[in-house]
């Protein structure tokens, strides 16, 4: 486990922090979609990789108020990539459900983005491609804590 106390624990913890926020603005402008917000495009990938949800669990997977949620949603059924459905069991609430658009649009923006990161992958060498590689699934794991 990382010691902040410990000189070469806090550097890479600092350097990681650093690169991930560098890498993830970078990304966020691989948009296919300008008229989405990064909140916009979170809530259709939060649905693309759990399946339907009501408002209120999508409020906690993305750490935003329930007020808030209810109005991105609003906007993304205004343009059509996310519908409101009865959820099953209880009357009283809505389960959202990404469209095929919504779909087509997140596939074409994992290509783009995925294609602006090999290219920058490529001037990486062998070793470097290959431990991070290795490191892209504790990546994944931190990304889900």
């Amino acid at each position: 486990m990382p010691d902040l106390s410990h000189g070469d624990d806090a550097a890479a913890v600092n350097a990681l922090r650093s690169a991930v926020m560098r890498l993830s603005r970078r990304l966020k402008h691989q948009r296919v979609d300008e008229s989405l917000s990064p909140t916009e495009m979170s809530v259709l990938g939060t649905l693309a990789r759990c399946g339907s949800a009501t408002p209120g669990e999508l409020a906690r997977k993305e750490h935003v108020q329930p007020p808030s949620m209810t109005r991105i949603v609003a906007l993304l059924e205004a343009k059509g990539l996310v519908r409101l459905e009865p959820h099953p069991e209880d009357r009283r609430q809505k389960v959202v459900t990404q469209t095929e658009t919504a779909e087509a649009m997140l596939e074409e923006s994992r290509r783009k983005r995925n294609a602006w990161l090999a290219d920058l992958a490529e001037h990486l060498d062998d070793d470097e491609w290959a431990r991070l590689r290795a490191a892209a699934p504790v990546l994944e794991k931190l990304a889900h804590l």
